[in-house]
């Protein structure tokens, strides 16, 4: 069993090894530090997170923020798409009230929103809505601005809703139909049948929207009013021509990501391997 962990972490390791090796050689055949810095540069950054990155704070204050408009971003989504999915797979009518208007914004970027956002919210932030002046909180609410939550809002919602509808659909309609026979109340239904039944899609959407919120990030990041976050950091180290935190940021959005999409995966094995099991 331990040999063949060992080889299966071989196996995994082996291209980011060789993708390191090719990009080290690269970099010192060019010896250009703006144009590639050295693989060292860069992980001197990645492993001491809590140092000042020419005054913007650390990284790992700058991923904590993003990681912050990501996750408000992302449960406002969650909080919206998941009802309407589930009323849209249910009824019918309602899925003919809905499906043409939001089938006309999903295939919209959520970047095309930026001209708008900027224009309906300019930098306001949750800070304008809570009166907790002069406080750490107030400080942290104020990162939250309206324009970039809803851009994360926007990227994240269309692939939980369409997973969410998907699920329920999928439902077998032989228990709809015993659970009707036997007296079952419509809401016990949706929270004992439909739900349940449509977890294991709900979860895949909501694994897929939290990847896209976390793209969405960068782009948000980049708009007026942000003064920290990992994308904030990306583009004023770009200015600076500070190529090693550029590539050090892209590195930990990934590696975040990863780990993001990493604990859906383990959810996903843990409380739905049924699913696979079954097909």
């Amino acid at each position: 069993m331990g040999l063949r962990l060992l080889k299966k972490l071989a196996v995994s390791l082996a291209t980011p090894l060789l993708f390191l090796g090719v990009w080290q050689i690269i970099a010192l055949s060019i010896d250009n530090i703006i144009a590639l810095p050295t693989v060292d540069k860069v992980f001197y950054i990645l492993l001491n997170p809590t140092a000042p990155l020419i005054s913007l704070g650390s990284l790992l204050n700058n991923v904590m923020t993003s990681f912050s408009r990501v996750l408000v971003g992302y449960a406002l989504a969650v909080f919206v798409a998941v009802p309407i999915g589930l009323a849209m797979g249910y009824k019918p009518l309602i899925n003919q009230l809905f499906s043409t208007f939001f089938g006309m914004f999903r295939p919209i970027p959520p970047l095309a929103w930026v001209p708008l956002v900027l224009a309906w919210f300019g930098i306001t932030s949750l800070a304008t809505f809570f009166p907790f002046d002069a406080s750490p909180l107030f400080v942290h609410l104020r990162r939250l601005q309206l324009a970039m939550l809803f851009i994360i809002f926007m990227g994240a919602f269309f692939p939980i809703l369409t997973s969410t509808i998907h699920g329920v659909r999928n439902t077998r309609k032989t228990l709809l139909e015993s659970a009707r026979t036997l007296g079952a109340s419509e809401k016990d239904i949706m929270c004992k049948i439909l739900i349940p039944a449509a977890a294991p899609s709900i979860v895949n959407g909501m694994r897929i929207g939290l990847g896209v919120a976390w793209m969405c990030l960068v782009s948000a990041e980049m708009l007026p009013g942000s003064v920290s976050g990992v994308g904030y950091v990306i583009m004023h180290a770009y200015s600076l021509a500070r190529t090693d935190i550029v590539i050090a940021g892209i590195i930990s959005i990934g590696l975040v990501g990863v780990l993001l999409d990493y604990s859906f995966r383990l959810l996903e094995h843990k409380k739905f391997s049924w699913v696979h099991k079954s097909t």
